[in-house]
């Protein structure tokens, strides 16, 4: 196996390359690409930051809140909240969408938040037999990315909720700092509704009806354009570190980290932490760990050391998988069954790439289109 000179990334990711120092086509698109246009913490970044939070406050003045905001209880999104109402206070309406795979841990962090920072809080459950059909559906057709009905569900709440208060920004705790590299190969978006579909009538999903599916259209036209629905990133504007914000977090609010990313969530926990590596060889730590050694968080000896730790305790395994499968209402045999069946690709079912790429010629059309519409002009 090889693996990048700079980060951890390795041959497991189908599609990387390495250049003639051993860097890989992450690493180096961060520099050309990402690198060149992103100075958090900068004076600069800072009146960027300004700019676009007294712009939210001022078309948000006449409503009863500025912003809203989605509140899992893990870090980003809870750092996020903290940011927003003691540094440069926001009128939040948070929404936590509870798709029937809380931790524990993650509703006591929820509580700790909105009650320490005076948020109100919006809690939508999703038809949790609606849910299963779609994740067991998923599971049969083997694709890489488990996690797209949780995430579906997530925003298509979250987004309908603004709207519904005519919140018209978002605010997303998405981040270059730990988020920058996420290898295609490994996942597939999960905003397209179109795989839901094509997934869901080709295993079964009963209750599909009642899954909160957003069309391609509402998503990418209606949400955006139509209703003028803006998603700000703060967190690309300032310093933001993962280690620093759970020591903020914990003493400031009281909150707990939950021992991985994205693992307040328990079906997350499994499908990141077993299910990938072991079905597919995909282990998503060395793709967030390798975008905080571009953003100079961790050193890469330090990544190297903590991968050595296995991605799941293998103590609390058995449980865990009991847990999956008899919440999803298969049995145990079954799941490792289907854990066994061949691996398949979102290209294998009916995707959303062609929209995705009418729609950004549209939106940016190239040169040559600009030419001959000036032309005709």
């Amino acid at each position: 196996m090889k693996i990048c000179t700079r980060c951890v990334m390795d041959s497991t990711d189908p599609e990387i390359t390495f250049d003639v120092n051993g860097i890989c086509n992450h690493c180096l698109s961060f520099e050309a690409n990402v690198r060149p246009y992103w100075y958090p913490g900068t004076q600069k970044a800072a009146h960027e930051l300004d700019n676009i939070i007294r712009g939210i406050k001022r078309e948000q003045k006449d409503q009863e809140y500025d912003a809203i905001i989605g509140l899992s209880g893990g870090v980003d999104s809870s750092y996020l909240a903290y940011w927003a109402v003691k540094h440069v206070g926001l009128r939040l309406l948070a929404v936590h969408v509870d798709a029937g795979w809380n931790s524990e841990l993650a509703v006591q962090n929820i509580e700790k938040i909105v009650k320490n920072l005076g948020i109100e809080l919006y809690t939508h459950v999703v038809d949790w037999e609606a849910m299963r059909d779609v994740q067991l559906a998923f599971f049969k057709a083997g694709v890489a990315n488990q996690d797209t009905p949780q995430d579906h569900a997530f925003f298509s709440a979250l987004y309908n909720f603004a709207v519904k208060n005519k919140i018209r920004y978002v605010l997303n705790g998405s981040n270059i700092a730990t988020e920058s590299i996420l290898p295609r190969a490994w996942g597939h978006d999960a905003m397209d509704a179109d795989q839901i579909k094509d997934i869901c009538r080709k295993f079964g999903a009963k209750s599909f009806k009642k899954f909160p599916l957003v069309s391609f259209f509402k998503y990418y036209i209606y949400f955006p354009y139509i209703k003028g629905m803006k998603v700000v990133r703060p967190l690309n504007y300032i310093n933001y570190e993962k280690n620093k914000a759970i020591a903020i977090l914990e003493k400031e609010l009281g909150w707990k980290y939950y021992g991985g990313k994205h693992y307040e969530s328990r079906f997350t926990k499994f499908f990141q932490g077993y299910w990938l590596p072991q079905k597919y060889g995909y282990d998503k730590r060395k793709a967030h760990l390798s975008s905080m050694i571009l953003s100079g968080e961790i050193t890469r000896e330090e990544v190297l050391r903590e991968l050595e730790n296995s991605a799941y305790d293998r103590s609390a395994l058995k449980g865990d998988l009991e847990f999956v499968a008899k919440k999803l209402e298969i049995g145990v045999d079954k799941f490792v069954e289907l854990m066994q069946q061949p691996n398949t690709s979102y290209k294998q079912f009916k995707n959303n790439a062609a929209k995705k790429k009418i729609c950004l010629l549209v939106s940016r059309p190239p040169t040559i289109i600009n030419a001959i519409i000036k032309k005709s002009g």
